[in-house]
């Protein structure tokens, strides 16, 4: 990319006896991939496959150490293997098996974006609130716009504060509501118990704290060290809360009354907040006004004065909607998840599953109306974070070790090897003659050092693998799908891949 060196090309040692010579037929017109076919060394060239197993050949239940050094030792009479070796060896693999002309394809060029970009670039650091900074980035949008400002941050650790609190309750809560009907050994108690506050979440849990507690300029509520670096914070009150957990249970169980119950409960919520307190800082309370001096791209100094509340007035949060695309489970169906979210009785997950052309389709008409769009996706896969490259043609795997990787999506779902991992904003896309999406432009939270300033491109191919989830405005759907929303949702375990939080 535009931002690296360039280093001058060592000498080349010559070519030894006995190893292979190919001889270049390319010519200038030549593409970058038809160049990399060209000195693809044929598998297995000089040997025959090997006759030596890796599993016993008297017991498949049981590797052979013995066969398998063999067959170590026949793999490496092929030159190609010795090359990998050398290669694959001293590198990260995915980096030495990126295809250039996936990298070169993969521009920052769109005909179809949103009006206004947020700016700055935001930075989540070593924390996983991309979720919060998702929304904030979407939501900041319309606020620059309504006050004239050319840079603004919406406070992240404020809603993060709040999610803490409310995530605690709902633990507690849901533990003391499955005290006599599961052990803590069961299924749904442990996945309760791996992560009462982890820091990821979901849209419908940034429409509850927001309805609830409203938002903040980053200016009134700025990151604390904890907020950028919280994993001490979370593991303290992951602890703690385990341990009240455990507590509680056993008082329900030993026939405490109600309100015994409540009053210990309450002293457990007073640690959570004297905790994050002394973490985060105080925030703002939710209905008392604050006073924000900001400065207007014509250099106008200007004071407003309103609650969090009023300020999250323009977010419209509520109307918006999630759609996923699972294809484990029937389209135009309702999904949720059984005991997630923060908000005690707040607004539940709920997921509107479409294929992935009727979710793209949604997309592009939101870019269409000038709105940025929070998505969830798995962005470890086939991805280079220092390009901002995300396409299902980046890395060749197969040239590099001779294995094909075929699984579908709903297969990759149902073994546990894709689910959402990270959320971020789309704000423009490349259509071709016939206007199917090329690629995508996405506004990341990890900086302006990843990426091209901080925006990646996701190629439309990666969109259908590795994409999970979009939040749009029910207007750019059908009726059908809009109608989905007034089913009775399929409920999913806790522990299920789309219940995991971006």
């Amino acid at each position: 990319m535009g931002n690296t060196e360039s280093t001058p090309t060592p000498p080349q040692p010559p070519m030894r006896a006995g190893r292979r010579r190919q001889t270049s037929t390319s010519s200038p017109t030549q593409s970058l991939d038809e160049k990399f076919d060209a000195i693809r060394i044929d598998h297995h060239p000089h040997t025959s496959p090997s006759s030596h197993n890796v599993l016993s050949t008297s017991d498949t239940e049981h590797v052979s150490g013995t066969q398998t050094i063999q067959y170590v030792r026949d793999l490496l009479k092929d030159n190609k293997n010795r090359l990998g070796l050398s290669a694959l060896s001293t590198a990260n693999p995915s980096s030495v098996l990126e295809i250039p002309s996936a990298i070169l394809k993969d521009t920052q060029n769109f005909n179809l974006s949103i009006p206004h970009e947020g700016t700055p670039v935001t930075n989540q650091r070593s924390s996983g609130r991309c979720w919060i900074f998702a929304a904030t980035n979407v939501f900041r949008i319309a606020i620059q716009q309504k006050y004239d400002i050319k840079n603004f941050e919406l406070s992240q650790a404020y809603l993060f504060f709040w999610d803490k609190v409310e995530k605690a309750n709902y633990f507690l809560t849901s533990l003391l509501d499955t005290a006599e009907e599961y052990d803590v050994d069961s299924r749904l108690v442990s996945a309760l118990m791996a992560s009462p506050v982890g820091d990821g979440g979901q849209w419908d849990m940034i429409v509850n704290l927001v309805a609830k507690y409203g938002i903040v300029p980053q200016t009134l509520y700025p990151d604390s060290w904890n907020a950028q670096n919280s994993s001490t914070m979370d593991r303290l009150l992951t602890t703690k809360l385990r341990e009240a957990g455990l507590k509680l249970r056993a008082m329900r169980k030993d026939g405490a009354s109600d309100t015994e119950i409540a009053s210990v409960k309450e002293e457990m919520m007073q640690d959570v907040v004297r905790i994050l307190t002394l973490c985060l800082g105080p925030p703002p309370a939710a209905n008392e006004k604050f006073t924000w001096e900001y400065t207007t791209t014509k250099h106008q100094v200007k004071t407003a004065s309103l609650t969090p509340l009023d300020f999250a007035a323009s977010t419209e949060v509520k109307k918006f909607i999630s759609l996923v695309n699972d294809p484990r489970n029937p389209y135009n169906r309702l999904l949720t998840v059984d005991h997630l979210g923060n908000v005690y009785d707040g607004r539940p997950i709920t997921y509107v599953n479409v294929s992935a052309q009727t979710l793209k389709q949604a997309c592009v008409a939101m870019l269409r109306k000038g709105l940025p769009i929070f998505f969830g996706s798995d962005v470890g896969k086939m991805s280079d974070s220092q390009k901002g490259i995300m396409d299902t043609a980046l890395v060749d795997y197969e040239l590099g070790f001779d294995v094909q990787l075929g699984m579908s999506k709903a297969q990759r779902l149902l073994t546990g090897e894709s689910q959402m991992t990270h959320a971020m904003v789309l704000t423009a896309v490349h259509l071709d003659q016939e206007g199917k999406p090329v690629r995508w432009r996405v506004e990341n939270s990890w900086s302006v050092a990843a990426g091209t300033e901080g925006y990646f491109v996701m190629s439309d191919a990666w969109m259908d693998e590795f994409c999970y989830q979009a939040v749009v405005d029910p207007a750019v759907v059908s009726k059908e799908v809009r109608d989905v929303l007034s089913q009775e949702a399929k409920v999913l375990p806790l522990w299920d891949p789309m219940g995991a939080l971006a």
